[in-house]
């Protein structure tokens, strides 16, 4: 199946040949028939990967600071690495979707194979949609117009936040297709409308379905509100419209009655000025999307219904109300499109998106799609492995992947057979950009290749246990990026399938850090040790996948596992026992402001400090270690200092290195019968265990003894 795609690093729209989409519980699958080009959003995407690097950074001021404190501490290479890195993956574009359901997930009850549907789906022959963002075409709707719904949602919710009632003077600001949309559901509302544009086609468009239409540039907008509405001004203005200027807020200010509302779904310059809504004690609120629900992960991705009595109207309620609107004759769509095109030549559209004064363009789609597999070819240059008896899969293409294990594996020279993701879209891409032959939506396509011997796993957490089972069962060896798992069931399950314990590593590449293996050997064999070690770690959204217990396990987990496993490693001892403390006077299990301690059978013990709340200028990772009269301290991975130890000189690395580059060394030296496993799996399951610990003794309050 086929796809469109913006990659923000060449400004190039393209269209890519993808494996199919899997279908997943709470999803629906789509086969496109229309989609709809939604200009203004798709334009400023466009307009932004079109720009130049230094033209990016304008446009982002707020992103420069971030890459400037990230130099800081990390250097510039590596800095440089991950910006061009994030600018290099295709971007889907589009989200106004309408076809025929051709599969259901698990806890899909109420959409069945063959209804038609509306839905926020990108611009692609095939979709999976996760329900709530999903709503059924009524009879009497076709495709064409079904494919204004989310776009129309958008303006309803708008419109809703307004909060307009009978007979009010409601004013749209911006006539673009939003405000089109926005316009006809305040009419159809019973307010009176009058539209504001520059563009005088836009400002006929809207006369045509009743709209009073002004162009605010060559008539006084304000004084035309206020002889419309006797002198007292709107009720209400809706801002649609996309620009730069402040003077849009001013104006939407200037025409409001004392105590209008201002709601803003567009995009426009917002430095207000105070007095412009003291006097008037003028309400101002950001419309977010398509309503109530939106990017709320339990809502979206698990299905979670608001109760219709707390909360009238979601996403979906508004969906629905849209179609509706089309259905009952409230809302004209099909006077809004301008054109037409056949989605194989989407990307000559999108090449002149910026130029186009169209209002509406529809993209319409074959009866056959190209491809219907859940794995592609692609590329024919196959390179066999020599000294791997088999080749290697990677399942899970995100941003670890992308930016650090795929580099790393091509520097080495160590060849993947197949990269799978969840969509397809990004192993596509990274398949194709380093030379991998096959890419695939299913994990169980790289499990069941009698080719592939080692299978790397790089998903989200949640997922680890269950793959690393698969994995061992498919009779692969499995690497895991930390950590092995969440929970004590699937690590139990894995001891239990585990018949070589040998077949199985965890990136825990701190180990392997130059610096690390050289402060381990300034130690000696049989010192005990005091260490401190902080994670200046940054904050990050609790609605962040990492921070949710059932995805990412919460950051000691996903994170502090690493330092948890350093410790042991320059040990040399097995950790017995942990006592953590998290910030605050309430006990937090999942904070990510945690003070562990951590005591090893021989007597060596480390404070870790997992901090989120310190400043990202200062550097991230701190080890110091004291021990027989030394010191010795590793700064951020790229110095280490020493104080007391005999004919040493302080290291300093031309670049950060944590190991991650030995690690696959050691990996790929180990597969290819040259080594020992680097990482023990006694080592591997004592760390488990330990950041188990952690969490109980944050739920306790005591000390917990590992394991």
């Amino acid at each position: 199946m086929k796809q469109l795609f913006q990659n923000l690093k060449t400004g190039k729209t393209t269209l890519e040949e993808l494996p199919m989409p899997l279908i997943h519980s709470g999803h629906v699958q789509i086969q496109t028939v229309n989609s709809l080009v939604s200009l203004g959003t798709e334009r400023m995407l466009v307009s932004f990967s079109q720009a130049g690097l230094i033209d990016k950074a304008r446009q982002q001021p707020e992103k420069v600071k971030m890459v400037l404190d990230k130099i800081r501490t990390d250097g510039l290479f590596p800095t440089l690495e991950a910006v061009f890195s994030r600018l290099d993956e295709p971007l889907p574009l589009g989200y106004c979707n309408a076809g025929v359901v051709i599969g259901v997930g698990r806890d899909v009850d109420d959409i069945k194979v063959g209804d038609r549907v509306a839905s926020n789906g990108p611009h692609a022959e095939v979709v999976t949609i996760p329900r709530n963002l999903v709503a059924k075409i009524p009879a009497g709707v076709d495709f064409e117009s079904a494919a204004f719904t989310v776009i129309g949602a958008i303006g309803l919710q708008g419109l809703r936040l307004a909060d307009p009632a009978l007979d009010e003077f409601v004013i749209i600001v911006g006539l673009g297709l939003i405000g089109q949309l926005t316009a006809q559901l305040a009419k159809a509302n019973g307010c009176r409308v009058i539209g504001l544009d520059v563009d005088n086609k836009k400002i006929e468009i809207a006369k045509s379905f009743g709209i009073d239409a002004v162009n605010s540039l060559s008539e006084d907008a304000i004084a035309h509100v206020k002889m419309k509405s006797d002198g007292y001004g709107a009720d209400a203005v809706i801002i649609t419209a996309s620009s730069k200027s402040n003077e849009i807020i001013k104006q939407a200010a200037g025409m409001c009655r004392k105590k209008g509302r201002i709601v803003l779904v567009g995009v426009v310059g917002l430095n207000i000025d105070r007095s412009d809504f003291y006097e008037k004690e003028i309400s101002f609120q950001v419309s977010c999307s398509y309503g109530p629900g939106r990017y709320e992960n339990g809502y979206e991705q698990k299905g979670t219904e608001y109760p219709l009595p707390f909360v009238r109207w979601t996403e979906n309620r508004n969906f629905k109300t849209i179609l509706e609107c089309i259905r009952n004759n409230s809302l004209n769509v099909k006077g809004l499109i301008s054109e037409r095109v056949n989605f194989e030549s989407t990307p000559e559209l999108y090449a002149d998106l910026s130029k186009t004064e169209n209002i509406a363009t529809l993209i319409q789609y074959a009866d056959r799609f190209s491809d219907k597999t859940f794995v592609i070819t692609t590329t024919e240059n196959r390179r066999p492995l020599v000294c791997l008896q088999g080749g290697i899969g990677i399942i899970g293409a995100g941003l670890f992947t992308k930016a650090t294990l795929l580099p790393i594996l091509k520097k080495e020279s160590i060849l993947v057979n197949c990269i799978v993701s969840q969509n397809g879209a990004s192993s596509t891409h990274l398949a194709k950009k380093f030379g991998i032959p096959k890419s695939s939506t299913s994990y169980k396509d790289v499990l069941s290749d009698p080719d592939i011997k080692s299978v790397i796993i790089t998903t989200r957490h949640n997922m680890h246990g269950k793959m690393v089972v698969d994995g061992l069962t498919a009779g692969k060896q499995v690497f895991v990026e930390k950590p092995l798992t969440i929970n004590q069931d699937d690590l139990s399950k894995i001891e239990s399938v585990l018949t070589d314990t040998n077949s199985i590593m965890v990136g825990f590449n701190r180990r392997f850090s130059p610096l690390s293996v050289k402060l381990k050997s300034c130690i000696g064999q049989t010192s005990l040790i005091n260490v401190s070690m902080t994670f200046n770690a940054g904050m990050i959204p609790k609605n962040h996948w990492t921070q949710n217990p059932e995805v990412g396990g919460g950051r000691i987990l996903g994170e502090a596992c690493h330092f948890i496993d350093l410790f042991l490693f320059l040990a040399g001892s097995p950790l017995c026992s942990v006592c953590a403390s998290s910030l605050g006077k309430d006990t937090d299990v999942y904070s990510d402001n945690v003070v562990i301690i951590l005591k090893c059978k021989n007597g060596s013990q480390a404070t870790l400090n997992y901090f989120a709340n310190g400043n990202k200028a200062w550097p991230k990772e701190t080890v110091e270690v004291y021990t027989d009269g030394k010191v010795m301290k590793i700064d951020n991975f790229r110095t280490l200092f020493a104080s007391g130890v005999s004919g040493f000189k302080n290291m300093k690395l031309r670049r950060q290195d944590k190991g991650h580059a030995e690690q696959f060394r050691q990996y790929y030296a180990y597969l290819c019968g040259k080594q020992e496993i680097p990482i023990s799996f006694a080592d591997i399951v004592n760390t488990t265990k330990a950041s188990f610990a952690v969490l109980e003794s944050l739920r306790s309050g005591e000390w917990v003894r590992v394991g």
